[in-house]
């Protein structure tokens, strides 16, 4: 079996991990393409090295751009790719334009397409990941579902006669690495300079067009950041840093100090170490929840709508709204009593996917 896995960003570097793992385990013929979409070391690199990901076999460093001239050019790109390898699958991952680039390179060519973590829905058509979502699960022939949710959105849309429940990759890797650093394995995070990793911290992210490209939205944010009680160690994705900076706003200040991205296992430490989440990423939603660690989400829905119960995750899109004393109360808010569930799976997606498309195989 031929694999052709498409990847671009980071989170599904995150996911690429232990599929490379359980591709090799399984004697696939894998190939790894790089569409480039991150282009940062930060966010793109240090994936490879720190979760020994084999070096992409192609990479098409096609770097950022508007929507539709960046899937354009992975498109135009991919096409070529894909006529060489002509694998038994294209594998795409998650909702990036690197998705839904390689899932129409692929049908174009009538070459077999997999979505891994299909069926997932905010039903909030401003998002650019919601259309890639959806057109790539109507456009591909096996849909690799991470929760029951997910394969309730499918069957709803007419899709389950392709859909299998395989588990969240994500949860593989996350609970790998959190006991690899429970046992001592990594270093200590390198968390933003002023931070006191001895005093109470969140761990915050904040990089989502509809967040960052309004300057009274991405101010009030960090304002509401900025006034919480506790320390805010703000990992500041690069569109961050450009649009707080195209826009004269300062990203440290108050309880707020900004750093650079961390590596994944530095990453899962700094949350291991703080009190809770604040965020707008859906990756770091569902971390927090697999870290035990409550989360406070920056957006008015969500994917990972399991995160939700017991308040394990709260949304929060207007903290202004809360008041002072409510937004400071839910963001530092401690660890629900209620124990969490497991809907993500028992940390063996990958190989269960891997076992699935070999079945799938024609």
């Amino acid at each position: 079996m031929k694999v052709v896995s498409v990847v671009g960003a980071r989170p599904q570097l995150i996911k690429l991990a232990p599929m490379a793992t359980a591709f090799a385990t399984a004697g696939a013929d894998h190939v790894i393409v790089h569409t480039g979409q991150h282009y940062d070391a930060d966010l793109s690199d240090v994936f490879f090295t720190g979760l020994g990901i084999p070096d992409p076999d192609e990479h098409l460093g096609i770097g950022s751009g508007a929507h539709g001239v960046q899937t354009g050019s992975m498109l135009a790109a991919l096409d070529a790719v894909l006529q060489r390898q002509r694998p038994d699958w294209v594998l795409v991952y998650g909702d990036t334009n690197s998705t839904i680039a390689a899932a129409l390179s692929a049908v174009k060519q009538h070459l077999p397409v997999a979505h891994l973590e299909a069926g997932l829905r905010s039903f909030n058509r401003r998002m650019p990941e919601e259309h890639n979502r959806v057109l790539t699960d109507h456009a591909a022939d096996l849909l690799l579902a991470p929760t029951d949710e997910a394969m309730r959105h499918l069957a709803t849309e007419g899709l389950a006669g392709r859909s299998r429940l395989v588990g969240d990759v994500m949860a593989d890797v996350c609970l790998q690495v959190r006991d690899a650093v429970i046992a001592g394995r990594h270093e200590a995070p390198t968390l933003p300079e002023g931070i006191d990793p001895g005093l109470p911290y969140l761990v915050a992210t904040l990089h989502r067009a509809e967040n960052t490209d309004d300057p009274r939205r991405l101010a009030t944010l960090i304002d509401a950041l900025a006034v919480l009680p506790v320390q805010v160690a703000l990992l500041a994705h690069p569109r961050l840093v450009a649009r707080a900076e195209a826009q004269g706003l300062k990203l440290s200040r108050g309880a707020v100090r900004a750093g650079r991205p961390l590596p994944y296992a530095g990453m899962v430490a700094a949350v291991l170490g703080s009190i809770g989440v604040v965020t707008d990423s859906g990756g770091l939603q569902k971390e927090a929840y697999l870290l035990e660690r409550p989360c406070t989400t920056l957006r008015p829905e969500t994917e990972w709508v399991e995160t939700l119960a017991h308040e394990w995750n709260i949304l929060a899109p207007e903290p202004a709204d809360l008041g002072a004393d409510r937004w400071r109360s839910v963001a530092t808010r401690a660890a629900p009593a209620a124990g969490r569930a497991e809907p993500y799976g028992d940390g063996h997606a990958a190989q269960l996917v891997a076992r699935v498309l070999a079945e799938a195989t024609s």
